[in-house]
C-alpha cells in the first residue's frame, strides 16, 4: 500500500517543496493521485547544471512548459543558469514571474561559462510589485523612464550586477521604501563609480568590491542608513566608504578596509560587536571617540601602529568583555612595532574584560610586553588563550 499517497495535499506539497523541480515534475507519472500535485508546489527551482546532457532548447522548453502548466501561485522562483540558458529565455521567464506575482525571485548566472550578457527586462521593476526578496547575480539591468516599484521589497542582493549608471542605482534603492537587508558586490565595468545607499529603513548592509575591480581614489560607497543594525564593509583594495549619518542602533559591524577607517568607526560608536581588519592603523578613528556599548572586539592587522591602536581601543571601550587579536604580528623584520605602555590602566581591564585570545602569537619583545600588561592589569580575566603557528618545539617552549 502506498502510504505516502494517503497523506494530505498540504503535507505532500510541503515534501515536494524540498525537492529539485525536475524531480517534482517527475512525480506526475506515479499515479493519478500525484498527477496534479506538482502544479501546486509554491517553490520552484531551476538549475540547468543538472541537465548537462541536454541542449539549450530542451531545457528552455522544460522551463516554459513547467511555468505554463503550473496553476497555483508561485511564492519562490529560483534560477541558477549556465551555458544552457539564453538571453531571450530570461526575459520570457521573468515576464511569467511578474504575471504569477512571485514574492521571492532569484536569478543567478554563471558568468564564467558564457561571455554573453544577460539583460533583465524592464518588467522586473515595473511589474513585480509584490516582491519581498530579489537576488540578482551577473546580470545587466536596463534603464527605465519610470521609477521602479518595489514597495514591498525587504531583501535585495546585487552581486556582480551591471547598471545603467549611478543615477539609476539611487532611483532603484529610493523605490525600496521598506528595504531591510542589502547585499552588494561591485564588479569590474559596472558603470558605477560611487554606489550611493540612502535607505532610511535599512537594518543590514553588506558592501563589497570584487578583486578584479579597477580602483582609484574616486571609487567607493556612500551610506546613509540611520536605522542600520548590522554593517559589513569589505574594501581591502582601495577606494572609500563614506557614512553620512550616525547609526545609533548598530549592534554588529565587520570592517575590512585598506585605509581611511576613521569615518566608518566614528559613525558606529554605538556598536556592540566589532571585527576590525586594517592595513592602516594610525589615526584609525578620531581622538575623543568612545565605544560605550562595545563588549566584543576582534582586531586583525599587521601595521606598525597596531599596539598603540589596541591601547586606544581598550581605553575607549569601558565595557569590553571579550578581546581577540587575530594574525596580530609585524611581518617586516626591518621595523619594530610601536609600543608605549599607557600611563593609566584602561577601565575595561579593571572592571569588565573576561576573555582574552591571541592568535598567531610570535613572542617578539613587544608582544611579550603587551601580553604581560594585559595579564597583569586584567583583574576580571577568566579565560586566556594564546596560540602560535610555529612548529618549532624549542621556540614554543621559549614563548611559554
Amino acid at each position: 500500500m502506498d502510504r505516502i499517497s494517503q497523506l494530505s495535499d498540504t503535507l505532500l506539497l510541503r515534501i515536494l517543496s524540498e525537492l529539485p523541480t525536475a524531480e517534482v515534475v517527475e512525480t506526475m507519472v506515479l499515479s493519478k493521485r500525484w498527477l496534479p500535485l506538482w502544479k501546486s508546489v509554491p517553490h520552484i527551482d531551476f538549475d540547468d547544471d543538472i541537465y548537462e546532457d541536454i541542449d539549450t532548447g530542451r531545457f528552455s522548453r522544460f522551463v516554459d512548459r513547467s511555468l505554463i502548466l503550473h496553476k497555483a501561485p508561485i511564492e519562490t522562483l529560483h534560477f541558477e543558469l549556465t551555458k544552457t540558458s539564453t538571453v531571450d529565455d530570461i526575459g520570457v521567464w521573468i515576464e511569467m514571474a511578474v504575471q504569477r506575482h512571485v514574492r521571492d525571485l532569484s536569478i543567478y548566472i554563471d558568468c564564467t561559462s558564457s561571455t554573453t550578457p544577460v539583460t533583465v527586462p524592464r518588467s522586473l521593476y515595473t511589474g513585480c510589485g509584490m516582491l519581498v526578496t530579489l537576488k540578482l547575480k551577473s546580470v545587466t539591468l536596463t534603464d527605465a523612464s519610470t521609477l521602479p516599484t518595489f514597495s514591498t521589497l525587504k531583501y535585495l542582493f546585487l552581486l556582480f550586477v551591471k547598471y545603467p549608471g549611478e543615477e539609476f542605482v539611487r532611483r532603484l534603492l529610493f523605490s525600496c521604501g521598506v528595504l531591510e537587508h542589502l547585499d552588494v558586490e561591485l564588479c569590474f565595468d559596472d558603470n558605477v563609480t560611487i554606489f550611493t545607499v540612502k535607505v532610511p529603513s535599512l537594518k543590514s548592509a553588506t558592501l563589497r568590491k570584487s578583486k578584479d575591480r579597477y580602483i582609484d581614489d574616486e571609487d567607493g560607497f556612500v551610506l546613509d542608513a540611520p536605522s542600520l543594525e548590522l554593517l559589513d564593509v569589505y574594501n581591502s583594495t582601495a577606494g572609500f566608504c563614506t557614512i553620512e549619518s550616525a547609526m545609533p542602533n548598530i549592534v554588529k559591524a565587520n570592517v575590512v578596509v585598506n585605509h581611511g577607517p576613521s569615518e566608518i568607526l566614528s559613525a558606529i560608536t554605538s556598536v556592540k560587536r566589532l571585527y576590525l581588519c586594517l592595513s592602516y592603523a594610525k589615526d584609525a578613528y578620531p581622538v575623543g571617540s568612545v565605544f560605550p556599548r562595545l563588549v566584543c572586539l576582534t582586531i586583525c592587522t599587521s601595521e606598525i601602529e597596531c599596539f598603540n591602536l589596541l591601547m586606544c581601543l581598550l581605553r575607549d571601550s569601558p565595557s569590553l568583555k571579550s578581546l581577540k587579536l587575530q594574525l596580530f604580528c609585524i611581518r617586516d623584520q626591518g621595523q619594530r612595532s610601536c609600543w608605549n605602555e599607557p600611563s593609566s590602566v584602561p577601565a575595561c581591564l579593571l572592571s569588565s574584560l573576561e576573555t582574552f585570545e591571541w592568535v598567531n602569537y610570535e613572542g617578539t619583545e613587544e608582544e611579550k610586553e603587551v601580553v604581560a600588561f594585559i595579564l597583569r592589569s586584567g583583574r576580571c580575566l577568566k579565560k586566556v588563550n594564546i596560540s602560535s603557528e610555529t612548529t618549532d618545539s624549542d621556540k614554543k617552549l621559549e614563548m611559554l
